[in-house]
């Protein structure tokens, strides 16, 4: 009985503080700078994350036309590819 008043008692609670909060006005342009600068950055870690992706691409792909280097080749290839599909989505 005492387990089950328990378990009720967590469930209406939620898991995570992931509400809302508003922002002081005062506050507000720095948060605005602070967002602008967090979206510049995500962009551009994700664009170079594509273009470093293109280039383990081409560098894998230009190893591993020789047999000899097709086994160092072939994961370049691989992580290259990798990195772009992370880029993209």
């Amino acid at each position: 009985m005492r387990l089950r008043q328990l378990d009720e008692g967590l469930c209406q609670q939620p898991m995570n503080d992931a509400r809302q909060k508003s922002i002081p006005l005062l506050l507000w342009p720095v948060y605005a700078i602070w967002r602008l600068l967090s979206f510049v950055l995500g962009l551009t870690g994700r664009i170079v994350c594509a273009i470093l992706g293109l280039l383990l691409m081409l560098v894998g792909s230009t190893i591993a036309i020789s047999i000899v280097g097709a086994p160092l080749g072939i994961p370049l290839i691989a992580f290259g590819f990798l990195l772009l599909v992370r880029a993209l989505f």
